[in-house]
């Protein structure tokens, strides 16, 4: 018995909904390098693994505070962003703890998501009918300071 072909449909959802460019990157290992030319510290390049066709979409409702603030902890509690990664099924399974970037939107596009970094919660979703690649993700709340 043949299974159900999925191929058209994926096809037209990615040329419908992947507008944007994204870039799925492992972070580097290891403490920043002192830049001898420029006077400071640098962290090492991320391992792109991944960056072509992409959406980021707001996933659900907004996320709100994780757990109860306790007076004794030196940091605030920060807040979870649930969003997802879509990305077509030819691009590589993101692993937990990437970073997806979106790099460029499409015309008319929402600019604000230039430069915005995620982290993936967990490896991208894989099952025998999809049409797309689904990641969860959770916005960056900061980025690395130099020490």
């Amino acid at each position: 018995m043949a299974g159900l072909d999925l191929s058209p449909i994926a096809a037209v959802v990615e040329d419908l909904v992947l507008l944007d460019v994204v870039r799925i990157s492992r972070p580097a290992a290891g403490e920043p390098v002192f830049n001898d030319e420029t006077g400071e510290y640098v962290w090492p390049e991320d391992e792109v693994v991944y960056e072509g066709k992409g959406a980021v979409q707001a996933a659900g409702t907004p996320g709100g505070v994780t757990s109860l603030p306790v007076p004794n902890l030196p940091w605030s509690d920060e807040t979870r962003s649930r969003y997802r990664a879509l990305t077509p099924l030819s691009a590589p399974t993101a692993e937990r703890d990437m970073l997806i970037t979106v790099v460029q939107v499409h015309p008319k596009g929402d600019l604000a998501l230039i430069g915005r970094q995620w982290r993936a919660q967990d490896p991208s979703v894989a099952g025998t009918l999809g049409v797309v690649r689904i990641t969860g993700l959770d916005q960056v709340q900061q980025t690395r300071e130099v020490p």
